[in-house]
């Protein structure tokens, strides 16, 4: 009888085990293959930035790509799109981070000579009013080349000093995607 409680034991235990196995597996991160930043002007032609890495991290090098010049004068609206697509149909990220959207935030930082001449502030809201990134205004103030990093955080301290304006300093969380893009300002 006692062989019997401690095997049933056991195998109960293994049960949970596999169980919280299955758990985990379900909270896994979503494979980010394409983001497409797409700032639009009032009047004129967008400017499209473009990451693609169909095969994930390792492999190929990703596709990189930026379809044009900002205009120091203008306005623009952005908006990002988020994509996996390893499969077949493409999964739509973009949707999972409106769904989740108090455990993600876009950062977005300039540098190179257009450090402090290029404005990206929040457009967009999670349920408890704090910035998500999925569309913005972009304002150039000066001309010149520079990087664009833009940054997805899971689970960042949105309460964090200086994280509601776009700091990624104290934002803490874990990196979903980052990418860094050339951008010029004429």
């Amino acid at each position: 009888m006692k062989k019997f409680f401690l095997l049933s034991m056991a195998l109960l235990s293994i049960g949970f085990i596999s169980c919280d196995d299955d758990h985990d597996d379900e909270n896994e991160s979503e494979l980010i293959t394409t983001l497409v930043y797409t700032m639009a002007p009032s009047t004129g032609v967008p400017v499209i930035m473009t990451f693609k890495d169909i095969d994930g991290d390792g492999g190929k090098a990703p596709a990189i790509t930026t379809s044009g010049s900002l205009k120091s004068t203008e306005t623009y609206n952005g908006s990002l799109v988020l994509l996996n697509e390893s499969v077949n149909p493409a999964g739509d990220i973009t949707q999972e981070i409106i769904a989740e959207d108090e455990a993600h935030q876009f950062f977005f930082e300039v540098s190179g000579a257009l450090a402090g001449k290029v404005a990206i502030t929040y457009e967009d809201k999670d349920s408890e009013n704090n910035p998500i990134g999925l569309k913005t205004k972009v304002k150039p103030s000066g001309i010149g080349t520079g990087k664009l990093k833009i940054t997805l955080r899971h689970e960042p301290n949105k309460k964090a000093a200086g994280v509601a304006t776009g700091s990624i300093a104290n934002a803490g969380g874990e990196t979903d995607l980052e990418v860094s893009f050339d951008v010029e300002v004429k």
